[in-house]
C-alpha cells in the first residue's frame, strides 16, 4: 500500500511539473503571436494550454486511482488512468481541428505577418522544454506503468514537432511572400490529429476490455502445468481493472480419481503462486477427467480427428460421453475470431462430422478465441 501511495505521489508531481511548464509556454507563445499576428504561434500556444488541461486530468486521475475498493467499485479505481488518457486524446483531437480552421482562415486572408528575434527565441525555448518533457514523461511512464503519462509523452513529442514546423514557417514568411504560416499550421494539425487518434484508440480499447498480453497467458499456463497431476488447461480468462488490478479464471483438468481435498490443495497452490509471481488474482476450477473410461477416451480421440479439418478449431475440451437409450456426446470447442462462419454454421458442420463416426446426440458449445 505504501509503495502504491509513493507511485501515486510521483505521478501527481510529474503532472504538476507538466502544468507549470505548459502554462509558461502557452502564455509566452500567445503573447508574441498576438503581438506579431502569427496564427501558427498563437495556435501552438493554445495547444500548450490544452496540455495544461490534460495534465490536470492526469493529476486528478492519479488521485482517483489510488482510492481503495469500495461498495460501488469493488475492483478499485485503477481504470481512472484510462479515462485520463482518453480525455487527453480528445484534447489533442479538438485542438488539431481548431488549428486546421485557423490555418485555413490565415491562408484565405492572405495577410503576411511580421517577425522578430523574440519570436524565434520563444519558439526555440519551447522546443527545448517540450523535448525535455517528452523524455521526462517517457521515463516516469515506464517507471510508474502509467498510460496517462505515456499519452502525455506522445503529446509532448507532437508539440515539439509542431513548434519546429512553426519555426520553419515563420522563416519562410520572413524571407518570401508565401503564406507558409497557414500551410504549416495545416500540416502540423494533421500530424497532431493522427497522434490524438492513436491515444483515443488505445485508451478506448483498454476501457472496452483489451485482449490480455500473450506473455502473461503463457506464464500463467506454465505455472499451472508445472504442478503434478495436471492433465490440461483451458478456458483461461484474464480481466484487467487497471494497473495492479488483474483477475483471472481457468479450468484445470485432473484425474477424476483424485480426492476433492487433494484437488483443492493443488489448485490452491496454483492460485497462490500466480498471485505471488504475477500479481494476478486467479480462481481455478477443477475439471475431472475419467482416465479409466477407455470407451470415452477412444471416442474423444476419434472426434478430434473428425473435426480437425471442419473448421478453425483451436482446442477441444470438456469432452463427455453420456450413456443412455441414445448416447450423447458433449464437448466445447475454441474457434479463432478470424473464422468467417457463424456459430450456427460451425455447430452444424461439427455435428455432421461427429455423427459420421458415431450414432449419437451431439451438444457442442462454441467459444471464440
Amino acid at each position: 500500500m505504501k509503495n502504491k501511495k509513493l507511485q501515486s505521489n510521483k505521478g501527481a508531481l510529474t503532472s504538476a511539473i507538466g502544468i507549470v511548464c505548459n502554462v509558461l509556454l502557452a502564455a509566452s507563445k500567445i503573447t508574441v503571436g498576438l503581438l506579431f499576428g502569427l496564427v501558427s504561434v498563437i495556435a501552438d500556444g493554445f495547444n500548450n494550454l490544452s496540455d495544461c488541461g490534460s495534465s490536470v486530468v492526469t493529476l486528478v486521475a492519479f488521485r482517483i486511482s489510488e482510492k481503495p475498493a469500495d461498495k460501488e467499485h469493488p475492483y478499485g479505481h485503477r481504470r481512472a488512468e484510462y479515462i485520463a488518457a482518453l480525455v487527453t486524446g480528445f484534447f489533442v483531437l479538438f485542438f488539431a481541428v481548431e488549428l486546421v480552421r485557423e490555418s485555413i482562415e490565415k491562408i484565405v486572408s492572405g495577410v503576411l505577418p511580421e517577425t522578430a528575434w523574440i519570436v524565434y527565441l520563444v519558439l526555440a525555448i519551447s522546443v527545448a522544454v517540450k523535448a525535455g518533457m517528452f523524455v521526462f514523461y517517457r521515463v516516469m511512464a515506464k517507471r510508474l506503468q502509467s498510460d496517462s503519462l505515456r499519452a502525455a509523452a506522445t503529446d509532448s513529442l507532437c508539440d515539439c514537432i509542431a513548434t519546429t514546423a512553426v519555426i520553419g514557417s515563420v522563416l519562410i514568411v520572413q524571407f518570401t511572400n508565401f503564406p507558409a504560416d497557414g500551410w504549416a499550421g495545416i500540416l502540423v494539425a494533421l500530424f497532431v490529429l493522427w497522434q490524438g487518434f492513436k491515444i483515443v484508440k488505445e485508451a478506448s480499447s483498454k476501457l472496452l476490455g483489451q485482449a490480455p498480453n500473450a506473455e502473461l497467458l503463457d506464464k500463467i499456463k506454465a505455472i499451472i502445468c508445472s504442478k503434478e497431476g495436471i492433465i490440461g488447461v483451458h478456458d483461461l480468462r484474464v480481466y484487467s481493472y487497471g494497473k495492479d488490478m488483474t483477475f483471472s479464471t481457468v479450468h484445470v483438468e485432473m484425474d477424476a480419481s483424485v480426492s476433492s481435498l487433494e484437488a483443492h490443495a493443488v489448485l490452491d497452490s496454483i492460485e497462490h503462486e500466480v498471485k505471488d509471481t504475477l500479481n494476478v488474482t486467479l480462481t481455478a476450477h477443477f475439471d475431472p477427467v475419467d482416465l479409466q473410461d477407455s470407451e470415452a477416451l477412444e471416442l474423444e480421440a476419434r472426434v478430434r480427428d473428425a473435426i480437425e479439418d471442419v473448421a478453425e478449431v483451436i482446442e477441444l475440451h470438456d469432452f463427455r460421453l453420456v450413456r443412455g437409450t441414445v448416447n450423447k456426446v458433449i464437448f466445447d470447442v475454441e474457434v479463432s475470431y478470424s473464422c468467417k462462419k457463424t456459430d450456427d454454421e460451425l455447430r452444424q458442420s461439427l455435428e455432421k462430422a461427429v455423427k459420421s463416426i458415431v450414432d449419437c446426440d451431439v451438444l457442442i458449445t462454441i467459444e471464440r478465441k
